[in-house]
């Protein structure tokens, strides 16, 4: 039971804090402990409160911010449909999930609709609480980053720098500002679409050189017989079509900053001279004998690894260590998830004015499927989800209808969000749990049969008679 006395809602506003709470509701002292026991082991770290009636788990919500409460549905007096009602009055981010060995299909259908997270069925198993308890969690966390960002209109600005407060893009920002007074070359390495052209334009920006040109450079863009000339420029004459003298991009650039993307497709007969800009600024342009002398920073980024292809005699080890006097990484974005939630308003931000729609934010279940999508194509792949996201929306929030099949919490199968599928029969219901735990643990049998509490040949005939799509 809780030891706490009950404080009015008017005389003393709820504890806001950062430690995730979770509150469990059960009259049955045995099965309370159990439950306790359980959640004990979840790694993220959490406060556990119990109450062994509801309005003692009431009392504590007035003035403690809940996580996630787990409670029972039958109880004496006020019962847990009660406390869900409650908790969602005191915090709509507020997680719950109902626990019951009375599971009616009116019962499931009430409690979805009311907002439950969950409705697990007594006898459960030990993992399927836990496993709920955690998705609860992270739910509640990202409701919570949710509503910060909203709140505080964390809305980027084009031009204002790099977005995302992960570890790795902190170090990031300290490798920039370190970088940013000198004139050393630096070359960016990161998997594609990660943003190392962004971090380019950083460095530039920052620099001395911020007022004079930053031309970037695809060298696996430009086709190999015509980047030289590109680069370099070429004299009148220098070949059939060469009607007059044109300047090359170095050129262009003189006093500012050349960035050469993708460095690592430069062919060796172009390494050979690149290797002598970095030196000492001068070139030959194509056709002429007379040395140019140009003035500029290079930056240079590359999405393989350079010390493979020095191994594999595919790119020159002196110019290596010339373009990398410095080596900044750029992580994928699966390695910096934090920074999804700062990305997605960013592009929602940006898609709003390219696209006149007024769309204000993300809900947290749409939010959520984006934290957990791998992301092989980083940031840009984000990008243009967004956008596509953004396009097809009717509304002011973006929500899991528009999501990509993929990404979608129901799968491609799916169609609705749960509180938009409520079962209609008993078969209904069971169909409905047993889909749902299958999408869980993405199509695993052998775990879903275990989480069901059934065996996995049970399961394979359900899976049959409700012709569920796995």
């Amino acid at each position: 039971m809780i030891a706490a006395e009950k404080q009015p809602c008017e005389e003393q506003q709820p504890v806001m804090d950062n430690t995730l709470k979770i509150l469990i509701t059960e009259d049955d002292p045995r099965m309370r402990d159990l439950v306790v026991q359980v959640l004990s082991a979840i790694e993220t770290p959490v406060e556990i409160v119990a109450a062994d009636s509801a309005n003692d788990a009431m009392d504590y919500m007035e003035n403690h911010q809940i996580s996630v409460v787990v409670t029972d549905l039958k109880m004496p007096g006020a019962d847990g449909m009660d406390v869900l009602r409650f908790a969602k009055q005191c915090d709509p981010m507020t997680q719950v999930i109902l626990v019951t060995g009375f599971a009616t299909v009116e019962s499931a259908i009430e409690a979805l609709k009311a907002g439950a997270f969950d409705y697990i069925r007594k006898p459960f198993e030990n993992v399927e609480l836990r496993c709920t308890v955690e998705r609860a969690l992270e739910h509640y966390q990202l409701s919570r980053e949710n509503r910060r960002l909203v709140k505080e209109n964390q809305l980027f600005v084009e031009g204002t720098g790099l977005v995302g407060q992960s570890v790795a893009m902190q170090q990031v920002r300290r490798m920039i500002n370190a970088t940013s007074g000198y004139d050393c070359p630096v070359l960016i390495t990161g998997p594609s679409g990660s943003g190392k052209e962004v971090v380019a334009h950083q460095i530039h920006a920052q620099s001395q050189r911020r007022d004079k040109e930053f031309v970037a450079i695809n060298c696996a863009a430009i086709p190999e017989h015509l980047i030289e000339s590109e680069l370099f420029g070429y004299k009148k004459g220098a070949f059939t079509g060469a009607e007059r003298s044109k300047p090359g991009l170095f050129q262009v650039a003189d006093g500012g900053t050349v960035f050469l993307d993708e460095v690592n497709n430069a062919s060796l007969s172009l390494q050979a001279k690149l290797l002598r800009v970095v030196q000492n600024g001068t070139f030959y342009p194509m056709g002429d004998t007379e040395a140019r002398s140009v003035d500029v920073r290079l930056l240079a980024a590359s999405n393989r690894s350079m010390k493979e292809l020095i191994e594999n005699g595919e790119f020159r080890e002196d110019l290596y260590y010339r373009l990398a006097v410095v080596e900044l990484e750029i992580p994928p974005l699966c390695e910096r998830r934090d920074d999804i939630p700062l990305l997605v308003y960013f592009f929602i931000n940006r898609f709003a004015k390219v696209l006149d729609k007024a769309v204000k934010g993300i809900a947290t279940s749409a939010l959520g499927a984006l934290m957990r999508h791998d992301w092989p194509g980083n940031v840009r792949e984000l990008e243009n989800v967004i956008q596509r996201m953004m396009i097809l929306t009717e509304s002011d929030k973006l929500d899991t209808d528009v999501l990509p099949a993929k990404m979608s919490p129901l799968g491609e199968a799916g169609g609705k969000a749960l509180d938009h599928l409520p079962p209609q029969s008993l078969e209904d219901v069971e169909a409905f749990f047993i889909r749902k735990t299958l999408r869980e643990t993405h199509g695993d049998r052998t775990l879903s049969a275990e989480i069901l509490g059934i065996d996995k040949s049970t399961l394979w005939r359900k899976i049959k008679r409700y012709n569920l799509d796995v």
